[in-house]
């Protein structure tokens, strides 16, 4: 009856009261069975990069600026040729049909209304032509695993550019596949099975198993015939012999801006640079890889002032919230790369979820710039952040 007040409340009352990125996390850990909030939540072996990368955004110390005018807060950048509503981009994810049955269009959809470029995985689950069909209007870019089949990598490259995705993120930190051990103490498979270890759980994830077993059947869009656990998958497909100069020849196979990301050194930043790559993107693949690598955002200062002359350097890791971006745009990030954050949301409530984390993103981007006294993110530089 109308008035009549709700035992529970609804999703968007969820996703409403939601006040930070860690709030939808903890709704993500409600929704989604243990087995698929692990996939998203964990990282290699003892998960020390992982830490690491948060970690250091706890470091970060603002300076900031006091009587200035910050009555607007402009947060548009220019990446690669195109302006965008904030800088950030929805990094490639796998699997992400597995998080809420929308998956990648969800998400396509909720970047195109934020103004920020969505990176469909190798390892999705939906077509590059049917995100493109779900979000015509978006920036959509693609990203790159190598595999052994070259055929096969020309040929997801074709149906990239088909589809209208004009930027392609290649990613060269995965020649072998990281220890997941979340993964695999919960005998993580692909797509995930409800054995009977999980029946029980299941029962307190109605929705999610709900829509699992009522939606499309789970599986690759671009490669197929792999084994169902994830180590095999990449270690199966994944080729490890790919090098320097491989990147020659797919620059040959791709006619738009090239990104490689994965970069931990400064040296290979350099040389990745002379070879005219188009950024460079600085990431420990959120902890998933090796362990204990390097922190990107603490190297993230060395390797602009070795390249960022030369070509576009964007940051990959840890990354939670505005102020984070704020951060790290002021040490010389043209954009973020942004991950666990909108795949929390996802869980927590499908698209409206993604919504609530750019949203949530946005604000804290905003609120930082003026607190700051800078104004914009134009006016963000190293005088505004220190690390402790």
């Amino acid at each position: 009856m109308p008035g009549r007040p709700r035992l529970f409340p609804s999703r968007e009352r969820r996703l409403a009261r939601a006040a930070d990125v860690a709030d939808l996390r903890r709704l993500a850990a409600r929704r989604a069975p243990r087995v698929v909030f692990d996939y998203v939540d964990g990282a290699a072996e003892g998960e020390v990069s992982l830490a690491r990368s948060v970690e250091a955004f706890g470091r970060v110390e603002f300076r900031p600026r006091v009587l200035r005018d910050v009555a607007q807060a402009p947060t548009a950048v220019e990446i690669l040729g195109r302006q965008i509503g904030m800088p950030v981009v929805l990094a490639p994810t796998g699997f992400t049909r597995m998080m809420h049955r929308e998956g990648e269009r969800a998400v396509a959809r909720a970047a195109a209304r934020a103004s920020v470029p969505y990176t469909l995985s190798t390892m999705g689950t939906t077509t590059a032509a049917d995100v493109a069909a779900a979000a015509p209007g978006g920036w959509n870019w693609f990203q790159l695993y190598v595999v052994r089949d070259r055929g096969r990598t020309r040929e997801s490259l074709r149906l990239a550019r088909a589809a209208g995705m004009d930027v392609l993120v290649v990613t060269v930190d995965v020649p072998v596949a990281g220890a997941r051990l979340r993964d695999v103490r919960h005998g993580m498979t692909m797509p995930p099975s409800l054995r009977w270890g999980g029946v029980l759980r299941a029962v307190g994830r109605p929705a999610w198993w709900f829509d699992f077993l009522t939606s499309e059947p789970l599986r690759f869009a671009t490669v197929e015939g792999a084994p169902d656990d994830l180590a095999g998958i990449t270690n199966l497909l994944f080729d490890p012999t790919v090098t320097m100069r491989d990147l020659s020849w797919i620059r040959s196979e791709w006619e738009g801006p090239l990104l490689v990301k994965g970069v931990q050194r400064v040296d290979d930043a350099k040389e990745l640079a002379t070879l005219g790559v188009d950024g460079v993107v600085v990431s420990n693949h959120g902890g998933r890889q090796l362990d204990r690598s390097p922190t990107p955002l603490e190297l993230l200062p060395e390797v602009v002032a070795a390249v960022g002359d030369r070509t576009e350097v964007f940051l990959d890791g840890g990354v939670r919230s505005g102020a984070d971006v704020a951060a790290a745009v002021a040490l010389g990030a043209r954009a973020c790369f942004v991950g666990r954050a909108y795949l929390y949301g996802l869980m927590a409530g499908g698209e409206p979820g993604v919504d609530r984390a750019l949203q949530l993103i946005h604000a804290e981007l905003v609120r930082t710039l003026q607190l700051l006294g800078v104004g914009g993110v134009a006016g963000l530089n190293q005088d505004a952040v220190h690390l402790r």
